[in-house]
C-alpha cells in the first residue's frame, strides 16, 4: 500500500467489523433515527430537485458465483474518485458460506431506500435523490461522522486530508471524474450518479451504454454486477432478477430496503 504523504494527518484505515460490530451499529442507528424523527421531520435537500421524482430507481445486482475477487471495481472506483488505498469505497471481502466454503463479498453503499444515514444527518448533508441515489452536499458536511457510525453496512470513509495527489489506480483503471473533496468531510459511493445524469442528458441508458454507468459495472471482467433502472421491467438489472433463485438484501432484519442486491452463492454439497 502506498505511503500517504498525509500520514501525520491521522488517517484512519478501515477496518472489519464484527458481527457484534454490526449489530451495535444497528441499534445506534435506529435509536438515532427515531430520536430524530420525533424532535425535527427530515427536510428535502433542494438538490434532490434535479431529477423529476419517480421517473427512475437505480438499482444493482451482484452475482457471489461470478465474483473472483479481482477488486478491479474498487480500483476503478478509486481512480474515478481518485481515492488513495486508505479511502475505499467499495469494500471486497472474503466470506464462509456454513459449510465453510469461500466467496467474495463485495460492498459498495446499499442506497437504501430507508437509509439510517439520511435522518441522523444534523445539517442535510445526506440527502435522497428522487432517484433513490443516496447522495452527499459537501458544502454542508460538517464532519460530524454520524452517518458512517449510523450506517450498518460500514460503508462510508472519512477524508482526513486535501486531495493533492492523484489516485495510485490512475491512470490503470481511469481518471478522476468528480471534483475533489474538501478536508473533514465524509464520502461515501454514489452509483456514478455524475455519470448517470451524463447520460441521460445524451439519451444513453445506464447500465447498457458504458458512458452512463458506474465504473465499477464497466470494470467488472465477469459481469458478477449489473446495474439499471428498477422502475423499467426491461433493464439490465431486472432481467437478472427474473432469472435469479433467491436474490438477498444484506441486514433486511433492519428494514433499510437496499438498492444492491445479491445472488447468493450456490452451497456445494459434501
Amino acid at each position: 500500500m502506498p505511503e500517504q504523504k498525509n500520514s501525520k494527518e491521522n488517517p484512519q484505515p478501515q477496518e472489519k467489523l464484527t458481527r457484534r460490530d454490526f449489530l451495535t451499529m444497528g441499534g445506534v442507528a435506529l435509536g438515532t433515527l427515531a430520536a430524530r424523527q420525533a424532535l425535527q421531520p427530515a427536510k428535502a435537500n433542494p438538490l434532490a430537485a434535479d431529477h423529476p421524482e419517480g421517473e427512475h430507481k437505480w438499482g444493482m445486482v451482484i452475482d457471489i458465483d461470478l465474483c473472483i475477487g479481482c477488486h478491479y471495481c474498487t480500483y476503478a472506483c478509486q481512480a474515478v474518485n481518485n481515492l488513495s488505498d486508505d479511502m475505499i469505497y467499495n469494500l471486497v471481502l472474503t466470506e464462509t458460506t456454513e459449510n465453510g466454503q469461500e466467496f467474495f463479498l463485495t460492498r459498495p453503499c446499499m442506497q437504501c431506500d430507508s437509509p439510517p444515514c439520511v435522518h441522523v444527518c444534523p445539517v442535510e448533508a445526506t440527502y435522497i435523490r428522487p432517484d433513490g441515489i443516496i447522495a452527499m452536499d459537501y458544502t454542508l458536511c460538517i464532519g460530524c461522522r454520524y452517518c458512517g457510525i449510523a450506517c450498518p453496512y460500514d460503508v462510508r470513509v472519512f477524508n482526513w486530508y486535501e486531495h493533492t495527489e492523484l489516485s495510485p489506480r490512475v491512470p490503470d483503471f481511469g481518471t478522476p471524474e468528480v471534483p475533489p473533496r474538501p478536508r473533514g468531510v465524509m464520502e461515501k459511493c454514489h452509483f456514478c450518479s455524475h455519470r448517470i445524469d451524463f447520460g441521460l442528458e445524451r439519451g444513453l441508458i445506464p447500465g447498457v451504454d458504458a458512458a452512463a454507468t458506474p465504473a465499477c459495472i464497466v470494470a467488472c471482467p465477469t459481469g458478477s454486477r449489473v446495474f439499471g433502472d428498477l422502475n423499467d421491467p426491461e433493464s439490465p438489472v431486472n432481467q437478472k432478477l427474473a432469472v435469479s433463485d433467491n436474490p438477498i438484501r444484506l441486514r433486511s432484519e433492519l428494514s433499510t430496503e437496499p438498492k444492491v442486491m445479491y445472488i447468493p452463492p450456490r452451497v456445494e454439497e459434501e
